[in-house]
């Protein structure tokens, strides 16, 4: 895929904040007919959409519709019929010291903006975003990734077909075509990739003091308690880890796991695989591959932080790994100190030798980065102990991946899994500012507020 060029890139810089200045965004209905065409582009473009993530990532339709292109639908739909309230202006509470004015809320689109995003869901995560951005009244210059050419292809002549790019615009390329991206004054810069990435956009972010969103990954823990339900955890996590072949930054990430539960939970996480996919689980279908053999690589390279306990088959001619569980990990090995990003589950034992479970967990957990999710199984209760004494982006009870699914829930991370957060009314307020107004009545002037401030006792009542 040709890189688009510096000089191309700035003149879309160009065209977008002329264009955002004529105040065209700005109308609510021009929002939503905008968010119309991209929900039309998105039926019709379905199939091909589908069929890129399949070149690029062997994700089945019934997965790349499932994960990707429904949740975009879904996000355009919300927006559809909550735009209107959103940008509406709203009157806040006057206090009697500021009569005779009254005050507003006012919710304003913070101009162009720059989404770019990475390879493993290339679809949802460039265009969730994009909807806040037309909703909010913004304009958008998408950087999709180059690890995924079909989808990125795909994504750039759907949008061409749809908007004009001095509004929407796609550009390709690698790092430097970041580098000449970030050179750029945006108004907000919304970036989903790594944690080491994202300090390059913040510190480009900086020179200008432009806001950025960023979500992030990080090692997301899976505590197994011993008063799980081994069956239902096994399913519900062989599930998400095998998702995409664990290449989601929600992923659980590895497992905290009670000793009692241990052996139980490992057989039962190998049968819950083989009913997920088959026997033979390179022939299934729904199995997706490493996105390149550098991703190949790196996640086989993690065999030999520990002892397969399950799983541990590949073939590099298809990029493919089988899930595989790794016991005796040293904790501070590649395996337990990267994010994954792939199906491999180091698997940590814990007892209550000293301290209980419970604090053993909190304390192996809160003693590194804030992961950008959190799964605990058993005990409900002890999930909400342990979640007010741990912080992440989001997380599940007795579950995984699915507070993502909740569009009426905000996603974001915190601390080193990212910052601000998206989905539903907050990608519109991800892209917006807001604005506070006083308007003021000039048919009375109190004396009051004046110097030399007369009649200050009563005043100090009022304050």
């Amino acid at each position: 895929m040709e890189n688009t060029s510096t000089e191309r890139i700035q003149e879309i810089s160009r065209l977008q904040k002329e264009y955002f200045s004529t105040g065209a965004t700005l109308d609510v209905a021009f929002r939503k007919k905008m968010l119309v065409r991209m929900l039309e582009a998105m039926e019709k473009w379905e199939s091909r959409l589908a069929d890129a993530l399949w070149a690029d990532l062997h994700k089945s339709y019934e997965e790349a519709y499932l994960t990707e292109i429904s949740i975009v639908k879904g996000e355009i739909r919300t927006h559809l019929r909550h735009v209107d309230s959103w940008a509406r202006k709203r009157k806040a509470p006057t206090p009697l010291k500021l009569f005779p004015s009254r005050s507003y809320i006012v919710k304003e689109p913070l101009g162009c903006s720059l989404i770019i995003s990475p390879w493993n869901y290339p679809v949802q995560l460039l265009l969730n975003p994009l909807v806040g951005a037309i909703s909010s009244g913004c304009t958008a210059v998408l950087k999709p990734s180059p690890y995924v050419p079909n989808v990125s292809r795909v994504i750039e002549e759907m949008i061409s077909s749809v908007f004009e790019e001095r509004y929407i615009a796609v550009v390709q390329g690698h790092r430097d075509v970041n580098s000449a991206l970030l050179e750029q004054r945006w108004d907000l810069i919304f970036f989903t990739g790594s944690p080491a990435l994202a300090k390059t956009v913040m510190a480009a972010a900086a020179k200008n003091l432009t806001p950025v969103i960023l979500e992030l990954g990080g090692k997301s823990p899976c505590i197994i308690d011993r008063s799980a339900d081994i069956a239902v955890a096994a399913k519900r996590i062989a599930w998400g880890k095998t998702l995409n072949s664990g290449q989601t930054c929600i992923a659980p990430d590895y497992i905290l796991i009670h000793k009692d539960v241990k052996e139980a939970f490992a057989a039962a996480f190998a049968e819950e695989v083989r009913r997920l996919h088959g026997d033979d689980i390179r022939k299934d279908r729904h199995y997706v591959r490493m996105v390149n053999d550098k991703a190949f690589e790196r996640v086989t390279g993690y065999f030999k932080d520990g002892r397969i306990i399950y799983g541990g088959g590949t073939d590099a001619s298809e990029r493919f790994i089988e899930p595989t569980l790794i016991d005796d990990v040293a904790l501070d090995s590649p395996l337990m100190t990267e994010e994954i990003f792939g199906p491999v589950f180091p698997i940590i034992t814990l007892d209550d030798d000293g301290k209980s479970f419970k604090n053993k967990a909190i304390e192996f957990v809160t003693s590194r980065e804030k992961p950008l999710a959190f799964y605990y199984f058993g005990k409900e209760s002890d999930g909400w102990e342990i979640i007010g004494r741990t912080s992440s982006g989001g997380g599940c009870i007795n579950d995984v991946i699915m507070h993502i699914a909740n569009e009426n829930v905000p996603f974001g991370g915190v601390g080193n899994s990212g910052m601000g957060r998206y989905h539903d009314k907050d990608s519109f307020e991800a892209f917006s500012h807001t604005r506070s107004i006083i308007a003021t009545g000039t048919w009375i002037d109190l004396p009051f507020r004046y110097m030399p401030y007369r009649m200050f006792s009563l005043v100090k009542k009022l304050l």
